[in-house]
């Protein structure tokens, strides 16, 4: 038996959503496929890669290919799409474009949401806490050291104001 369809109340970049999911539903499926916000991809659907990172209510990464969905009622999470703030890039994005950190694109939104969870976890993070957060998180055309730099930046940054 597949299970019952339920309705779930979920809050995603701060925008509220009531939608009907089933029991075998990942939260990736309902912001794709539900709610249409497509900055979150899909890649192994096996938690390997990282790029279906989003963040939860307290800025940490989370798979969501992994994740059923409805342990997210009544919840929230940020995807790519809730980092820009009234067309403004977060600092984040903007130190991925000045440190050239994007290259083919397809894992740039998981690899920004798990930086960002870096950056939340701990103001100036180490390297070694760059590295553990990073390490989710395949790209074959950075290797991620444009990643770090950015990462640095923003933390840097940070800690000056």
């Amino acid at each position: 038996m597949a299970g019952k369809r339920q309705v779930m109340m979920l809050t995603i970049n701060g925008d509220d959503y009531e939608m009907l999911v089933s029991p075998r539903q990942t939260l990736l499926d309902v912001i794709r496929d539900q709610v249409g916000l497509t900055g979150t991809k899909e890649g192994c659907t096996t938690g390997s890669c990282g790029v279906c990172t989003i963040n939860n209510d307290r800025g940490e990464a989370v798979l969501s290919c992994l994740t059923p969905a409805l342990e997210w009622q009544g919840k929230a999470i940020t995807t790519i799409e809730g980092l820009e703030v009234n067309g403004e890039l977060d600092a984040l994005q903007n130190a991925f474009l000045d440190y050239g950190a994007v290259q083919c694109g397809f894992c740039t939104p998981g690899v920004l949401m798990s930086a960002r969870a870096v950056i939340n976890g701990s103001g100036r993070p180490s390297e070694e806490d760059i590295n553990d957060g990073m390490a989710g998180v395949l790209c074959r055309c950075t290797g991620h050291i444009k990643v770090k730099e950015a990462i640095r930046n923003v933390a840097s940054y940070n800690n000056k104001t």
